[in-house]
């Protein structure tokens, strides 16, 4: 008897916790999304779209969805962790997209000083994703694109690199923090662009180290959106290809070859991960 009253009572409290959880999420509250390119949805030679932001859907527009928030999405295609902290730090095109076109949220000074006032005059903000790092390895990539060995190039740069993108990201956290935030902050780390190519895949991992190195101190979670992309691409059908698995935008010019940037279907996937890694952390 003494057993069977300890099980309901502990179905009696799963029942109230999930009730409780899902009430929650029913009441709303805010999001903030921050980050590149993949946060804002870009889509590459989309032409005169680029005119009207709400032409471009990205992972924040559908986990908002799935979480009843109402979210602030201030991707920025082409920041980098230096432009997100610095209006003269290295970026690679954020800044003459902003010049040129509107983002989903306006702002005029960093994409950090956007995110520190929203959350000061915003203390219903429950969850704040982060997605930023690749554009640091593409500024390196570039660097190195006229040196007579690219590859050499790039290995010899990339461990200064990627403690850059560390130190960057860990100041990003602090000052995320040190506004008073207490929600869920999470750091949505990056897919491979074809985890059939080992040495490409190794440095994606390498950079999704060094951006979730400091998560951990400042109370963040990380969303595995790595591992997410490399279940699908698992379908011996598409050969670990992330373009095959129809995760990656076609490239304009080639339509057997695609972009960097993730698919609608891609997109659905990250925002998938991003809230049930939100919802584990409010558990």
């Amino acid at each position: 008897m003494k057993s069977t009253c300890a099980t309901c009572c502990l179905s009696l409290f799963l029942i109230v916790l999930a009730a409780t959880a899902a009430a929650e999420e029913r009441e709303g509250g805010r999001a903030l999304a921050l980050g590149d390119s993949v946060v804002f949805g870009y889509i590459t030679q989309a032409g005169h779209q680029y005119v009207n932001a709400n032409n471009f859907i990205g992972s924040p527009e559908y986990f908002a969805g799935l979480l009843h928030l109402n979210v602030a999405n201030a991707g920025c295609p082409g920041e980098a962790t230096s432009s997100f902290l610095s209006s003269t730090g290295a970026d690679n095109g954020c800044r003459a997209f902003r010049a040129e076109f509107p983002l989903h949220v306006a702002y005029s000074s960093t994409q950090l000083a956007f995110a520190t006032t929203f959350l000061r005059h915003h203390p219903d903000a429950r969850l704040v994703s982060v997605g930023l790092g690749a554009n640091d390895l593409f500024l390196l990539e570039e660097a190195c694109a006229t040196n007579p060995n690219p590859s050499q190039c790039i290995d010899a740069g990339l461990p200064a690199t990627l403690s850059e993108v560390a130190f960057n990201m860990a100041t990003i956290l602090a000052d995320l923090r040190a506004t008073g935030f207490g929600g869920v902050l999470v750091i949505v780390n990056y897919y491979s662009l074809d985890y059939s190519d080992p040495a490409g895949t190794r440095i994606t991992e390498l950079l999704n180290h060094a951006i979730t190195a400091s998560a951990e101190a400042y109370g963040a979670v990380v969303a595995d959106v790595f591992t997410a992309f490399k279940r699908v691409v698992a379908n011996p059908a598409v050969g670990g290809k992330t373009c095959n698995a129809g995760l990656l935008n076609v490239d304009p010019q080639d339509q057997t070859l695609c972009d960097v940037h993730p698919s609608q279907s891609g997109q659905q996937l990250i925002a998938k991960t991003i809230a049930r890694t939100y919802r584990e952390a409010r558990w």
